[in-house]
């Protein structure tokens, strides 16, 4: 462990084989695990869990206080998983009472000036591209991908293997599988190269392309869709999952493709 020219606590904790570059700064309540490397002028708080391999690079502040004003000083934690990178100037905060933590997977990477809200829930395999701003509440799911200056609003929820376009606004919850661009957030289409990258076969990717026909393309409103899947469409995994985040999004779906 080299921790020479940094600020670090001698409560914290720090694994074996992890690298503190020079002018960092790390709190007492903090844990970080093994064979990581935390690059100079990073910031690291209180009540901040970092797991093994993990890469912080210059200038990222970990655990600050949510920007919250119902923030009462309570001791939430902000969790990061193995094996994700943070990249430049990326500033994630903890939790509130609401969840009380804020939490990033395993094997994800949150490139230069991302932001992270309190009690923003981000998966495994998540890719955020450069500017991505999260507010509180936003829930991500394993394998997303959102381009660079995506901003999304609070409680919105996105589904596994989703790709967000760079630019988009995005209120409305997007469902599992799909793309979405465009102003108002629009589907754009099933997300075949991606879900072909993760193994999916040609009979998984037509069930999910005729279930967002039914959504999306042909419309009608979402309620009316759903029933029509259940009548006229096999039942499968995709639709299963499909329909079950359709189902419990609080926000609405995005909306359909615009001829």
């Amino acid at each position: 462990m080299n921790f020479s020219q940094s600020n670090i606590s001698p409560e914290a904790k720090i694994g074996h084989g992890t690298i503190v570059e020079p002018f960092a700064t790390i709190q007492s309540d903090v844990i970080i695990g093994e064979n990581c490397w935390i690059g100079p002028y990073v910031s690291i708080m209180n009540g901040t869990r970092i797991g093994n391999n993990c890469k912080i690079f210059p200038g990222a502040v970990l655990g600050a206080v949510p920007q919250d004003l119902k923030f009462n000083g309570e001791a939430s934690l902000l969790e990061i998983g193995d094996h994700t990178i943070i990249r430049e100037y990326c500033t994630l905060n903890r939790g509130t009472k609401a969840s009380m933590t804020t939490k990033v997977g395993s094997h994800s990477l949150l490139m230069a000036y991302v932001h992270v809200a309190h009690d923003c829930f981000v998966g495994n395999h998540v890719i955020l591209a450069n500017n991505v701003t999260l507010a509180g509440h936003i829930d991500i799911h394993d394998y997303a991908i959102l381009g660079g200056l995506t901003a999304v609003h609070q409680f919105v929820k996105i589904g596994p293997h989703v790709m967000v376009g760079g630019g988009s606004l995005v209120m409305k919850d997007i469902p599992p599988f799909a793309k979405a661009a465009r102003e108002p957030l629009t589907y754009e289409g099933v997300n075949t190269i991606g879900l072909r990258r993760r193994g999916f076969s040609k009979e998984q990717l037509d069930r999910i392309h005729d279930i967002y026909r039914y959504l999306f393309i042909k419309n009608r409103n979402i309620s009316i869709g759903i029933k029509m899947i259940e009548a006229e469409l096999p039942d499968s995994e995709e639709r299963r999952q499909i329909l079950e985040f359709v189902r419990n999004s609080s926000r609405g779906i995005m909306k359909g493709h615009r001829r």
